[in-house]
């Protein structure tokens, strides 16, 4: 028997510049840079972690920087937006600074009134603030005062090719089908934060202005800056090998477990094309620094140690912002 997932462990965005990426998340949204790594399939690009103070697990998104790339393409089979909850009734606060930041937002309602506004970071990722009531203590040494800071991640949305072989691959790790808005379908984890992740279903809803119209415009999906990589969501480590063993028999495309040093995981890709990674809930971010040291230096994992000055030699430099700059 393996347990059923409490909810997101992490979103992972592919973005252009790093430094803009650090001065949108940082600065303006006001989360906490919680590690400077590299990506573990290309160690000669940075991989940034943002989250609260202390990097736990649900308010996690995780950003590849690949300046110069093409831009990506919004399109099936792909995570299509990421949402991130703040307090109730600070919405209008967020409106103002994106738009002091030069930054344009829609407000929209769904669900029987879930507020929010949506709005699209410097490398064209959608990106909503969610009015949602959240147990997550925020990063009380941003720019933004606490009391309207984001309080983790609260969901993320997939416009799958396939939305039933999507939707099989959510109900088996046991998250439960609470709702339909349009094309909009709702599977909610049985945690306390993160739990949720919405299907756009193409063959659904109706009307001349539904998302599922705006995005078939432009055809397929492309990875590239300004997409969503992969949603992960929390597992035992015990349970890791049972859940590969599970989804491969079957018949669901499954990946060896990876070491990726503060978790270990497995990637799921159903006939529906959205990539799902299942990923373990330790060590965690503060397994190679102090919880008030997250984020100040490069770290690596311990097999490419040995090749620090060659990595440090080709990423590129960036600054984490100052708080003070950005109130």
């Amino acid at each position: 028997m393996v347990n059923d997932t409490p909810g997101i462990h992490h979103v992972t965005a592919m973005v252009g510049d790093a430094q803009a990426t650090l001065d949108f998340h940082v600065g303006v949204l006001g989360l906490r840079l919680v590690k400077r790594t590299v990506n573990h399939e290309d160690v000669l690009r940075y991989h940034l972690y943002y989250g609260n103070g202390s990097g736990d697990l649900g308010t996690v998104y995780t950003c590849f920087p690949y300046p110069g790339e093409p831009p990506g393409r919004r399109g099936p089979p792909q995570w299509s937006s990421v949402a991130f909850a703040v307090p109730e009734g600070s919405l209008d606060f967020w409106a103002d600074r994106l738009a002091d930041h030069s930054v344009e937002t829609e407000r929209r309602q769904r669900f029987d009134g879930e507020s929010l506004l949506r709005f699209e970071g410097p490398a064209g990722t959608r990106l909503e603030l969610v009015a949602a009531d959240s147990p997550v203590e925020p990063w009380h040494e941003g720019p933004v005062p606490a009391d309207v800071a984001i309080r983790g991640i609260h969901g993320a949305t997939a416009l799958p090719a396939d939305p039933f072989r999507t939707a099989s691959v959510l109900e088996t790790l046991g998250l439960d089908r609470v709702g339909q808005d349009g094309e909009r379908v709702r599977y909610r984890a049985g945690g306390d934060h993160g739990t949720i992740l919405d299907l756009l279903d193409r063959g659904a809803g109706s009307g001349s202005a539904t998302e599922r119209e705006r995005e078939a415009r432009s055809g397929f999906g492309r990875e590239g800056p300004g997409t969503v990589h992969h949603v992960a969501v929390r597992v035992p480590d015990d349970d890791l090998m049972d859940w590969h063993d599970l989804f491969r028999e079957r018949g669901v495309q499954v990946s060896r477990v990876r070491d990726r040093h503060y978790y270990r995981s497995v990637y799921v890709r159903p006939g529906g094309g959205v990539l799902v990674e299942l990923a373990s809930e330790k060590p965690g971010v503060t397994v190679d620094e102090a919880v008030d040291d997250l984020g100040e230096s490069l770290v690596l994992p311990p097999w490419a140690e040995d090749d620090r000055e060659m990595i440090e030699d080709q990423l590129p430099p960036v600054e984490v912002p100052a708080v003070e700059d950005w109130r």
